[in-house]
């Protein structure tokens, strides 16, 4: 999982307060290429619905680096899923091909080379598909700002608009329970600070002991998503939270 540099995309932005359902409703009306329109069109869950009925979809992404002005996508991979059930059969992966080269840091960190991105198509051939896969599901991701920034990033020199959608975050359900840890009195007296813990994906899977996967490969990223998402409502939240808690 890479770690984008942080870039502000007025499409992207997007608060726990959101209405995404009416914020959809909105996007359907005013989107100008018929495969977003049709995205939006498809609607979203309302911000109470509990989150057992609340149609999921685990996603990750794969780049050629960190810049999300400068860098592309090489990868997407969707993993449908539930609290009790990850539907893997039905998952999805693409590898397509960039509008940057790939440099020799990329290749070595996803395994994606340059024989297999020029035959793959470029983003735009496929993007029905993808938004298609997408539509009527909540996004699980780890590091919002990844999927967030670089899908918006590629849509635009591409179709002339940017996208939003909602996303249950896992790395910032991690941070949200880490970064309230409380000092302890010895640590209070001595002025010292605790140790923050690691939020990257396999750190937090580990504390849920969780099997570690290959890193950095997109199918296998959302998978690794989605299975933390599911230890994290079981150990922290309900099937019955309404999703607003959540997302973002």
């Amino acid at each position: 999982m890479l770690y984008p540099k942080p870039l502000s995309q007025p499409d992207a932005v997007a608060t726990a307060e959101t209405d995404w359902r009416r914020r959809f409703e909105a996007l359907a009306l005013s989107a100008r290429d018929e495969r977003l329109r049709a995205y939006y069109a498809a609607g979203m869950v309302d911000a109470d619905t509990p989150l057992s009925e609340v149609p999921l979809m685990a996603l990750d992404v794969e780049t050629t680096g960190l810049d999300p002005v400068k860098d592309g996508i090489v990868s997407i991979g969707l993993v449908p899923m539930g609290l009790e059930r990850i539907r893997a059969s039905a998952s999805r992966h693409w590898i397509l091909k960039p509008r940057v080269p790939l440099g020799e840091e990329s290749v070595t960190i996803h395994g994606i080379t340059d024989s297999q991105v020029r035959a793959a198509p470029d983003l735009k051939q496929v993007l029905g598909e993808v938004l298609q896969a997408m539509a009527g599901h909540v996004l699980v991701v780890h590091c919002r700002d990844i999927e967030r920034q670089f899908l918006n990033g590629a849509l635009r020199p591409r179709i002339g608009e940017g996208i939003a959608f909602p996303v249950i975050d896992t790395m910032e359900l991690e941070a949200r329970l880490h970064r309230n840890q409380p000092r302890g009195w010895l640590n209070w007296a001595l002025g010292r600070h605790p140790v923050q813990a690691s939020i990257r994906l396999a750190d937090s899977r580990r504390r849920y002991n969780l099997p570690r996967y290959r890193p950095h490969h997109a199918l296998t990223d959302a998978l690794a998503s989605a299975e933390l998402l599911q230890a994290q409502v079981a150990h922290r939240f309900s099937p019955d939270t309404p999703v607003r808690e959540l997302w973002t």
